[in-house]
């Protein structure tokens, strides 16, 4: 009797592990044969609701023993994929701003008055060159549809201005930028503050983040904590050591400190870039890709506003190569984290643009 109590009850905690949903699923949002895609960290993610919106770059794909795989000598184009459902499903879109031979228009000056409190805003900040040019910015009042611009950022009297898609709303006509820009040698790079108060017509210096490195610093992400807090995460190299650092301002991103190390290290191929995301209960999650066997995507998270972070979690694993990651994060309604990057299985297979659907409270604590 007590024998098929037993194996009663086993089969019964089998049925309910098997309705138990998986912590981590993985979705293909976008990928093409003969085709390298990559880099949505370039390009950036929105979301309203269960609606997101993911840009990434779309170039031809070439066979590298190293490094990105992605034929110079030929074109490569912005695209959007939108998903309806939470990032279960994604649909491809071409980006409004680009003309029938995919090029973008030469940006003008802004005219200001943009209303970044619009429900439906949203921002895309793009440079021409990590090494050298100015960057520009559109904005979207219709969930990325349709664009206005491209308008010209200044150049702060630097060689290079890198911008990549940061920024905080902070009112109807004032929000921060956190953006790359050359440093005195020209070379990348050095992250500053800029904050518009007019609509986007001006975009006045706020201040630096951190000193100028031996190596770079670069590709921010940053999260409103309170009214006068705030925290940024960058993407760091000297050397042959890539990590990701968090610096705290106190006084609404007037000066920064240094806070700790979120990443001790991204892998050793020139690392990767942070992704920080403020969950519904106040949690903070990090995601970066590691570029180094076993190639993965990871995340931590600090339930303390970045003072401390939890074990790495492994989102993804065993990728094809070190070519991977530039991970944009956003928050899905119902407390699971969406998580979109690029990677590949193979080497010498393409690269493609992968959603991983993660749910923190499953995972925490849950580290290697």
């Amino acid at each position: 009797m007590k024998t098929v109590l037993l194996t009663f009850g086993i089969v019964i905690a089998t049925a309910l592990a098997a309705q138990e949903p998986a912590p981590v699923k993985q979705v293909i949002v976008y990928e093409e044969p003969g085709r390298f895609c990559g880099w949505p960290a370039n390009s950036g993610a929105w979301s309203w609701g269960n609606e997101i919106v993911v840009g990434f770059s779309v170039g031809y794909f070439r066979k590298v023993e190293k490094g990105h795989a992605i034929d110079g000598s030929r074109p490569a184009v912005s695209r959007f994929a939108r998903s309806l459902d939470g990032g279960e499903t994604w649909n491809l879109e071409t980006p409004s701003f680009l003309d029938a031979n995919g090029k973008e228009r030469e940006a003008v000056d802004p005219p200001g008055g943009i209303d970044f409190t619009h429900p439906d805003f949203a921002m895309t900040l793009r440079m021409v060159s990590s090494r050298a040019g100015y960057s520009r910015f559109y904005y979207s009042y219709d969930r990325c549809r349709t664009w206005q611009g491209p308008y010209k950022l200044p150049t702060y009297g630097r060689k290079v201005i890198s911008a990549r898609t940061d920024y905080i709303v902070n009112g109807k006509h004032d929000l921060m930028a956190f953006i790359t820009s050359g440093k005195e040698t020209g070379r990348e790079g050095r992250v500053f503050v800029t904050r518009t108060s007019d609509g986007g017509r001006t975009w006045p210096f706020v201040s630096w983040i951190g000193p100028e490195p031996p190596g770079f610093s670069i590709m921010p992400s940053s999260v409103r904590l309170s009214p006068t807090r705030l925290l940024t995460t960058l993407r760091q190299k000297e050397g042959d050591k890539h990590w990701i650092d968090a610096y705290v301002s106190d006084n609404d991103g007037k000066t920064w400190r240094y806070l700790n190390g979120p990443a001790e290290s991204t892998g050793g191929f020139v690392g990767n870039p942070p992704s920080l995301t403020k969950l519904k209960d106040g949690r903070l999650a990090i995601t970066y890709g590691f570029r180094s066997p076993p190639y993965e995507m990871r995340a931590r998270l600090s339930n303390d506003e970045g003072l401390s972070w939890g074990e790495e979690i492994v989102l993804r694993t065993n990728a094809g190569c070190e070519d991977l990651g530039y991970p944009r994060t956003v928050l899905r309604p119902d407390g699971k984290i969406v998580t979109v990057y690029y990677i590949s299985n193979d080497r010498y297979k393409e690269r493609f643009i992968e959603a991983t659907i993660w749910d923190p409270g499953q995972l925490e604590g849950r580290g290697r």
